[in-house]
């Protein structure tokens, strides 16, 4: 069974959770403490975490940072909050994706299949020939799960690997949000959802600029974005055309 470690205080919520996700194959163990959570999460032995931000004794965006120093494990946020912040926050640190309280259960489930599905994705591309996406100064390996940037590793969670294979793919072809949220979290694009954009924003960050210091994933508003491909035959200077 997939082993699920639920990081939240709750524990009338944790026991609903069980419920709905034993069934579905999933073994869940529950901690109702900041600091055990955060040593169970680094333990190795669990394949995603669910984690709330609001928690005894350790938050959940230390708790995030922490793992995320040490680990690229699939993590999902809950926030009780209603600030959209608190949300972009956990985003920013590394969460793959975040859940308002109240919520449905069967959303939940639905959200960690969504984020397994694509860590699932990369273990096949593993079993397959060895497949490289190669963008001008960035390479992807997807048998080994790697990003290159300038011959440097750089590290990233499986939704941004994600989100930038499909972006070097269709490098100089505009892809949608709604085609990047569909492909990568599983879901529909829903209104005023900013998890893309904030994962498409640690992309860039962790990228930097391309050689000629334009901006690598360029936004086209209203749309969604697109890769910047530099002209081979000019050596400098983005190319684009059509669109996902």
């Amino acid at each position: 069974m997939h082993r699920v470690l639920v990081i939240d205080d709750d524990i009338e919520l944790c026991e609903l959770v069980s419920e709905y996700l034993l069934p579905e194959g999933f073994a869940q163990e529950s901690v109702h403490d900041g600091e055990q959570g955060l040593a169970r999460a680094i333990s190795g032995e669990h394949e995603f975490v669910v984690l709330d931000v609001m928690l005894p004794s350790l938050g959940g965006f230390e708790i995030l940072r922490r793992i995320r120093a040490v680990s690229n494990i699939p993590i999902l946020m809950l926030t009780a909050r209603g600030d959209d912040i608190d949300r972009v926050m956990g985003l920013e640190i590394g969460a793959d994706d975040y859940l308002r309280k109240p919520f449905n259960p069967r959303e939940l489930v639905a959200r960690i299949r969504a984020i397994q599905r694509r860590s699932q994705l990369v273990d096949v591309a593993k079993t397959a020939d060895r497949k490289l996406v190669v963008v001008d100064d960035v390479e992807m390996d997807l048998e080994a799960m790697a990003v290159k940037n300038r011959s440097q590793i750089v590290e990233m969670t499986s939704v941004e690997f994600g989100v930038l294979e499909i972006l070097l793919s269709a490098a100089g072809t505009v892809v949608t949000r709604e085609h990047l949220v569909k492909k990568v979290l599983g879901r529909r694009l829903l209104a005023y959802d900013r998890s893309i954009d904030v994962h498409v924003s640690n992309l860039r960050r962790k990228l930097g600029p391309t050689r000629d210091g334009s901006e690598r994933i360029k936004t086209v508003r209203g749309v969604g974005y697109f890769y910047t491909r530099l002209d081979p035959r000019a050596g400098t200077g983005p190319v684009a055309d059509g669109s996902v």
